[in-house]
Order: C-alpha cells, then sequence, then structure tokens
C-alpha cells in the first residue's frame, strides 16, 4: 500500500490529460524522447525524418509545462528523463519551467551539474517564460545559446547562432 505509483508521460494525449492522470498516480515521470517524437510525428531514428525532431518546438515545451503545472496543481511529483533533460542547453529550460528531478545518462552529468550550480531559480523561471513565448525551435535555440554563454561562458563554444 506504500509503494508509490506513477506515470510514464511519453505521448501527447497524456500530456493533455495530466489534471486527470494526476489525481490517480504519486508521480509523473516526463519520458523526453517518445514525447518529442509522438509530437512532432518524427522519428528520430529514421534518417528521412530526423531533422524534424526538435527538443526545443514550442509545442513540445508547452507540453511539457501543462504536465509539470498540472503535477503541480494536484500535488504530483514529476521528473523528466531523456536525451533533452541530459542536455546541459536545455537545463535553465527544464528548471525553470518547475523540474527539480532531471534523470540523466552518468556522462551528461558534470555538465549539468555546472550549470545548476551557476544557475539560480529566478533566473532559470525568467529564461523559461521567455523561451515559452518564442514561436519556432530555432528561435527558442537560439535563446538558449544565447542564455547559456551568459550563464556559462567557459562551456558555451560552438552552436549556430
Amino acid at each position: 500500500a506504500d509503494i508509490p505509483v506513477g506515470t510514464m508521460i511519453e505521448v501527447p494525449s497524456a500530456a493533455i490529460m495530466a489534471a486527470e492522470l494526476a489525481r490517480e498516480v504519486d508521480f509523473f515521470s516526463i519520458g523526453t524522447n517518445d514525447l518529442i517524437q509522438y509530437t512532432l510525428a518524427a522519428d528520430r531514428t529514421n534518417e528521412l525524418v530526423a531533422d524534424l525532431y526538435q527538443p526545443a518546438d514550442p509545442a513540445v515545451l508547452r507540453l511539457i509545462q501543462a504536465v509539470v503545472d498540472a503535477a503541480r496543481t494536484h500535488g504530483t511529483e514529476v521528473n523528466v528523463c531523456g536525451e533533452m533533460s541530459g542536455d546541459p542547453l536545455f537545463t535553465p529550460l527544464l528548471v525553470g519551467m518547475g523540474l527539480r528531478q532531471l534523470s540523466l545518462a552518468p556522462n551528461n552529468l558534470p555538465a549539468v551539474k555546472a550549470v545548476v550550480r551557476r544557475l539560480g531559480v529566478a533566473d532559470a523561471e525568467r529564461i523559461a517564460a521567455e523561451a515559452l513565448t518564442l514561436e519556432s525551435a530555432r528561435d527558442v535555440t537560439n535563446y538558449l545559446l544565447r542564455e547559456r554563454k551568459r550563464i556559462h561562458p567557459e562551456a558555451a563554444g560552438g552552436g549556430d547562432e
């Protein structure tokens, strides 16, 4: 009876129904790899459409924010997993959206920790609020790259600005 029960949020329909699901479970785990793939109808392993797989797409970000908001409203824990959670470019955005538990590969831990150590919650919230107003994945990515240079200049080499 004391074992927490949760659900994966990996498809848009689950994200849309997050408020209802939150009443039934103790936690959500947002699986970004599948959520991105199914939201954008772009299989990241299919070379014909892989370039359409964009973690920074506003549709994906809005679904993640809706899940976080539903979890917060209902007192449901929420964490995020998948490649997006281990990418330090997205760390300020995810923290700013209210995520406090990131599941990532051990080799990504030093870079993500370096960003977290340089980031205040208020700053992360500002970054997320701005990113959520942008209209394209390119705009979001470029904005996050600019913010990365500001937050962690020594890690900001490269990029498509």
